[in-house]
């Protein structure tokens, strides 16, 4: 489930989008793009989404100056990039938790790499087609290199699009130093394909000799730079999972409920609105929309209401039709919950005037005679949860130990 986000970094807001798995989180990670890429390109997109399966949430964010991000890109550089990883671990770290693993595709790779020692959660790092050193990318612009170094900016051409690049840009990339990759105390897995044609592969032996154990390398065979080809992305998330595990937290273990048939137990799930349902033999969720600050990945309390009457009022019709051997097809119930302002309610002066309503349309199909289907609607009256909605119902709270 995608989640759009925003956070500060340097007084700009960055766009980022927080891929949530249906089960509950193992731990999160953050994904650094490419070079000039954003947060919804491919790769990023379906590796977030794959590694989703194995519990894992995944934060993409578009830098400064790129997609839905503030922000001129021409007056960002290396060092800027690092500041933005480092504003979205922080965002993770104060709305859900510190992210556990890192991964950088190309010259995010890069990034990643320059700025794992400052994010002390951090288990383990990913590098996909990432090159040793930063200043690799000026290649990316060379035939207008010398231009840049005299007039002080210039417009190049990257993957079809236009960007300026200005001095300082050249200059953060030259002076960076990395130094980093040998006192690495993290777990580290380098990925490339031996026949990227943009980041050579030597790069990915440059990283492997300098850092320290843990450390591995998986071949990403004939992919391109871009890992464009979807089967790619699956095999670069399921490899990320698979060597992951070792140095992530292990997955909770589902929690086992015993009920009693008519016992429902709901529990948090995120600690916010996302609630998990249990019975004796079946679970789902619960929810929020969006606009309030929910998920959406369950329906809402008023939804479950509608439902339990809806439901109990078709059993009721069909239990009803098959007893007196109506014809009843087929029955379809729609249900929507409102206020109506009343002049005539009797606790107008505690309730404002208003009173609950819910409004119950039904749809009978089948051969029915005009009095079968008077004496239908007034079966739907019966429905249990119906008359549980209309009688002196007391609900009692207790806490428990």
């Amino acid at each position: 489930m995608r989640k759009k986000v925003e956070f500060p970094s340097n007084g700009l807001t960055l766009s980022g989008a927080l891929e949530l798995p249906e089960t509950p989180v193992r731990c999160y990670a953050l994904f650094a793009h490419c070079f000039t890429c954003g947060k919804d390109v491919a790769a990023a997109s379906r590796i977030s989404r794959a590694l989703n399966d194995d519990g894992i949430a995944v934060l993409r964010f578009d830098f400064t100056g790129l997609g839905n991000s503030d922000g001129d890109f021409s007056n960002t550089n290396f060092s800027s990039n690092i500041q933005d990883l480092l504003a979205a671990c922080e965002f993770l770290r104060r709305d859900y938790q510190a992210p556990a693993l890192l991964i950088g595709h190309s010259l995010g790779g890069a990034a990643v790499l320059a700025m794992a020692a400052q994010v002390p959660e951090a288990t383990a790092v990913v590098t996909i087609g990432a090159p040793h050193q930063a200043e690799h990318v000026i290649h990316n612009f060379s035939a207008s290199l010398d231009t840049i170094r005299e007039q002080g900016e210039a417009e190049v051409s990257l993957a079809g699009r236009s960007f300026r690049i200005k001095r300082q840009f050249i200059e953060d990339l030259e002076s960076y130093q990395s130094g980093g990759i040998g006192k690495l105390s993290k777990a580290l897995l380098v990925m490339h394909a031996p026949g990227d044609d943009t980041v050579s592969i030597r790069e990915a032996e440059k990283i492997y000799l300098e850092a320290r154990h843990p450390k591995s390398f998986i071949s990403l065979d004939d992919a391109d730079h871009l890992l464009t080809r979807k089967a790619d992305s699956d095999y670069v998330a399921r490899s990320i999972a698979g060597w992951a595990s070792r140095y992530l937290p292990e997955p909770e273990a589902p929690t086992a409920v015993v009920l009693d048939k008519g016992q429902v137990r709901v529990e948090e799930l995120n600690h916010r609105f996302t609630q998990r349902v249990h019975t004796d033999d079946h679970h789902w969720q619960a929810d929020e929309p969006r606009s309030v600050g929910g998920d959406d990945t369950g329906p809402d309390p008023y939804e479950h209401l509608l439902a339990a009457l809806g439901t109990c009022t078709a059993m009721t019709l069909r239990m009803y039709a098959s007893h007196k051997q109506i014809p009843l097809e087929h029955v379809e119930v729609e249900l929507e919950h409102g206020r109506d302002h009343v002049e005539d309610c009797a606790d107008c002066e505690e309730g404002g005037g208003k009173l609950e309503v819910i409004d119950r349309s039904i749809t009978l199909r089948g051969e029915l005679t005009p009095e079968q289907r008077e004496r239908l609607l007034q079966i739907t009256d019966r429905c249990p949860v119906h008359r549980t909605l209309h009688g002196e119902l007391a609900v009692y709270s207790r806490l428990v130990e």
